[in-house]
């Protein structure tokens, strides 16, 4: 955790003269990105496999005449077909299960009062008026919900409540491929129900974690907003 905590800082010293005092913050937003760019890879073959499980829904409606009054059946025989196909039911969750080791990497990097038996200097760092390790509580319990840093908060909340808008109405008029499959694929009906709520629920997270984690959080759902809409087009 150290060296990223070094490397954290020397992203904020190079980026100082762009962002002043909130350089920090934007060393994490380039870090989100940088992420998000590795990632990127397994975002294109996630999409190319809802592409090919739409192709399979002929088949899997087939089945479905098939199996009509054995649903183990249905389900053995459609996960059966996925295996044949080289097609996996729950490729598109690779993405966002990558990204979780650098979320808590940050979350607990901004928890923690010291790194290798020194005080975090990470702690002092600030976007605008809000302190990168502290809460939406700490805000509130400062000067209130309109006070420096609450602003800053509301802002970002904002901007939470903008993508996930976004992606609520996006799942809406365009459903994506595997939907009408949960009955067949054991857990993907369920995922399918949430998944355009699921923006919404990034509200929450922002307000508990700290300030830096929420910045990758942010940072990371407006980056899928945009990535989903170009690949799934």
């Amino acid at each position: 955790m150290s060296v990223f905590a070094t490397l954290v800082e020397h992203l904020a010293d190079l980026l100082q003269p762009l962002f002043g005092p909130s350089a920090a913050a934007a060393a994490i937003v380039l870090f989100t990105a940088v992420v998000r760019l590795l990632v990127h890879p397994l975002s294109r073959a996630a999409a190319r496999g809802q592409k090919a499980r739409a192709a399979l829904q002929p088949r899997i409606a087939e089945l479905r005449r098939k199996h009509a009054r054995s649903p183990e059946k249905l389900q053995r025989a459609v996960l059966d077909l996925h295996a044949e196909e080289k097609v996996s039911p729950l490729s598109g969750l690779l993405p966002s299960l990558c990204q979780v080791p650098a979320f808590f990497l940050l979350y607990h990097l901004f928890s923690s009062t010291s790194i290798g038996g020194e005080a975090n200097a990470l702690l002092g760092h600030r976007l605008l008026a809000a302190p990168l390790g502290d809460r939406w509580a700490d805000a509130l319990g400062g000067d209130g919900p309109f006070g420096p840093a609450g602003l800053v908060y509301l802002t970002l909340f904002a901007v939470v409540a903008a993508v996930a808008t976004f992606n609520f109405l996006r799942a809406r008029r365009v459903p994506l491929p595997e939907t009408g499959t949960g009955q067949d694929v054991p857990g993907v009906g369920a995922i399918t129900k949430v998944m355009p709520f699921l923006s919404f629920f990034t509200l929450v997270t922002v307000a508990v974690v700290p300030l830096a984690a929420a910045l990758y959080v942010i940072t990371s759902t407006t980056w899928s907003a945009v990535e989903r809409a170009a690949l799934y087009r």
